[in-house]
């Protein structure tokens, strides 16, 4: 069995560590599997959840050569994401296909905390003892396309919920453009009915009730409160579709294909459509593996697919650090074992070798006797000169010593006035950002203001106004959830003011 431009394997096993199941693929046929055998003739992949990176979009001059692209990209993706530079990220992009008219070319950045590898994928090594492939998983959907699943062209918006993740991709014109997590994955679903609901039933039974029964069950109740939540998840979904339209220039978009690791949900294609008024059709796609009529997850399916592709047609975007040990000869025990049996082989072949080899030896250091007097005669010679030079060296020393103290005076000066210029306008463009998000709350800003305390911790304090309490909450709420890696946020009261009948806060930003 081919994978890309790799060399043929056996079996293809594709695992999902959040869940810790495993589907293990032959030719055609694919199969879950509780405990895969380990074996070196199989090739294994799996892959991460939305929230396990950060992706970014950026821009990089179309002179910087390609040897040094990834330096290039590396550096801004820091900057730009205020990422902490004593954490050595893993950074793997893509290109985007985009016509560009500014000298830039531009690219899709996805960022994985190395600390998030080592825990997410602990269990799936512990049983797979390596993995050829982590592919981020909205970058699976390109095999749809490959493979002519998806023969209309257009804007397609991919939305899937995961029991631990839910997430939704963007793809125009069959290339990547735009993914995001969504805070609705199938345990926050589950949660939130049950608030709806008014009372607590068991996961298990909630995904039943999405897989067999969905938005046509014949519980009043249930029903009533599964569009409740479906028209929460709707217009989540609608804000981040609205931002991606401005981010990307997107006109509309031409099709949404929704689902669910439990499987499609009758009706939701259709609710879909008539809340968001874009054509919705569920995960319909025939793979054209034969699983024996045992439900397998879309992701699963997709992971055989984009194994089966070659390397050109795919997104090469693999973010291992689990690689499968060399062969045996080119491991370091693998050496020592065969030089130890070269070694054996020999002394039992040859055991005149030693006596030869000894009168050699005693014949060489006769020789190397009367060499070493003369080297030791021109030895003397020369330390007498080194001794000189190192008097002279001792006295430049000394002189380099003064003009590094010097440098070193107008370096500091130097670093500080870069210091200012750098610092002063990313505070400029933090606040700005902050700023948004007061106006899409409509929350306003009276004053803010900015500090350093002696330990170097940044604040930012706010002033805020609005004529309810309800939208300073929602602010916050919002500001906790998207901007939590970047800022931890403190609003101890929410006054009123009798005299401008509104609502007054403040609200403290301390960065990261």
């Amino acid at each position: 069995m081919s994978t890309g431009k790799q060399q043929t394997y056996s079996t293809i096993v594709s695992a999902n560590p959040y869940k810790g199941d495993y589907c293990i693929g032959t030719l055609n046929t694919i199969a879950p599997n509780t405990s895969p055998p380990y074996s070196k003739d199989q090739y294994t992949v799996t892959f991460l959840n939305t929230k396990g990176f950060f992706s970014t979009y950026i821009g990089i001059s179309k002179n910087i050569p390609d040897d040094d692209l990834y330096d290039a990209v590396e550096n801004k993706v820091y900057e730009e994401l205020a990422l902490d530079m004593a954490i050595e990220y893993h950074i793997k992009y893509i290109e985007a296909v985009r016509e560009s008219t500014d000298g830039d070319r531009y690219f899709h950045v996805f960022v994985v905390d190395p600390l998030t590898l080592e825990e997410e994928y602990r269990q799936t090594v512990a049983t797979l003892k390596y993995i050829d492939q982590i592919i981020p998983v909205p970058l699976l959907l390109k095999s749809l396309y490959v493979k002519e699943l998806i023969n209309t062209s257009g804007i397609h918006c991919f939305i899937y919920f995961q029991e631990n993740d839910a997430f939704l991709a963007i793809y125009n014109e069959d290339e990547f453009v735009y993914t995001k997590s969504l805070k609705f994955s199938l345990i926050k679903m589950h949660e939130r009915f049950c608030e709806l609901l008014g009372e607590q039933i068991n996961f298990a039974i909630f995904q039943t009730l999405l897989s067999q029964e969905g938005l046509n069950t014949q519980n009043s109740s249930y029903q009533k409160n599964l569009i409740k939540l479906f028209g929460e998840i709707f217009l989540h979904v609608n804000d981040i579709m609205t931002y991606a339209k401005r981010a990307f220039d997107i006109k509309k978009f031409d099709e949404i294909f929704i689902t669910t690791g439990v499987g499609n949900v009758i009706g939701l294609d259709e609710y879909a459509q008539t809340y968001l008024g874009i054509k919705a059709s569920s995960f319909d796609f025939d793979y054209g593996f034969n699983t024996n009529g045992t439900a397998v997850d879309h992701i699963h399916q997709l992971m055989h697919l984009y194994c089966r592709l070659d390397s050109s047609e795919r997104y090469e975007c693999n973010f291992t650090v689990f690689h499968r040990p060399p062969p045996f000869a080119k491991r370091d025990s693998g050496k020592l074992i065969l030089v130890t049996a070269a070694a054996i082989i020999t002394a039992f072949l040859y055991p005149g070798t030693y006596w030869g080899l000894a009168y050699i030896e005693d014949f060489h250091h006769s020789m190397l006797t009367q060499e070493y007097e003369q080297v030791h005669i021109e030895k003397m010679t020369r330390e007498a000169t080194v001794n000189l030079k190192l008097a002279n060296k001792k006295a430049a020393q000394a002189l380099l010593d003064e003009q590094k103290s010097a440098y070193k005076q107008k370096q500091d000066t130097l670093i500080q006035i870069h210091d200012k210029k750098v610092n002063y306008p990313m505070k400029a463009k933090l606040m700005t950002d902050l700023t948004r998000s007061f106006n899409q709350y409509r929350v306003q800003l009276k004053t803010a203001d900015y500090s350093e305390d002696a330990n170097n911790t940044k604040t930012f304090t706010f002033g805020l106004t609005s004529s309810k309490t309800e939208n300073i909450t929602a602010l916050l709420k919002h500001l906790t959830d998207i901007k939590r890696d970047q800022y931890n946020f403190s609003l101890q009261l929410i006054s009123y003011d009798e005299e401008e009948k509104s609502y007054l806060s403040e609200l403290k930003a301390v960065i990261k």
